[in-house]
């Protein structure tokens, strides 16, 4: 009867160490609930539907507890495909851990669904949408009509393409040949003159036109057949 009350006191008192010594350890659930939930927020806005994956963390791992972890970006890094977030405690104790994840973004992009031809306009009727994970594709993968329709490809595209802005030039506001209007302003003047432009240029581009006396002049094109000169 003593040797069972004795190993009954014996078995308490080791459990009893154990929850006390578990108490005193950062739960890495917590840790990896607080970097999805960073990152839900960081990702908020993105164009598609999110998805988020905190990497394994070791459940050995041995972290004084903290009561409030705090989530942070290394920087550089963002709330987009293969990522790392930080989190640290401040305290009582004072630690600091990086936890691998991914962000998955899943949405509609522009692709060919014709030949493209090098310089030639972009028509709506040349595009298609596919649906995909916008973190595997190239940056500033086009996702609206309106940011391609009137601009041109810098090199020829077979069908199927996806469509990156930085490979488009800008829909012209001023064509070769075309008659615009030269205006330049500055402190108490203002002046304007007709020309024609000798190339051809999208809004903010350098343009060169020649005026009625033959003379060239170097300007910005801007919408409206217009070409500010600054002198």
């Amino acid at each position: 009867m003593k040797s069972r009350l004795l190993v009954t006191t014996l078995l308490a008192a080791t459990f009893s160490t154990g929850a006390a010594a578990q108490a005193g350890r950062q739960d890495v659930a917590v840790i990896k609930r607080t970097v999805e939930q960073f990152l839900q927020v960081q990702a908020g806005g993105l164009p598609g539907e999110v998805t988020v994956t905190v990497g394994a963390i070791d459940p050995r791992m041995s972290l004084a507890a903290c009561p409030d972890p705090q989530a942070f970006f290394m920087p550089g890094a963002r709330a987009w495909g293969k990522t790392t977030v930080g989190v640290r405690c401040a305290t009582p104790s004072t630690w600091t851990v990086y936890i691998q994840a991914n962000v998955m973004v899943v949405g509609e992009y522009l692709a060919a669904a014709a030949p493209l031809v090098q310089g030639q306009p972009i028509d709506a009727n040349q595009l298609t949408t596919l649906k995909g994970d916008l973190t595997m594709l190239p940056p500033g993968i086009a996702t609206d009509a309106s940011q391609v329709v009137g601009r041109s490809a810098m090199v020829s595209l077979p069908p199927g393409t996806p469509l990156r802005l930085d490979t488009l030039r800008s829909k012209p506001v001023v064509q070769s040949g075309q008659l615009v209007r030269l205006v330049s302003s500055g402190n108490g003047f203002s002046v304007s003159a007709e020309g024609r432009a000798m190339s051809t240029a999208g809004d903010g581009q350098v343009v060169q036109v020649k005026t009625g006396n033959g003379q060239q002049i170097t300007g910005i094109a801007k919408s409206g057949g217009l070409v500010e000169v600054a002198f």
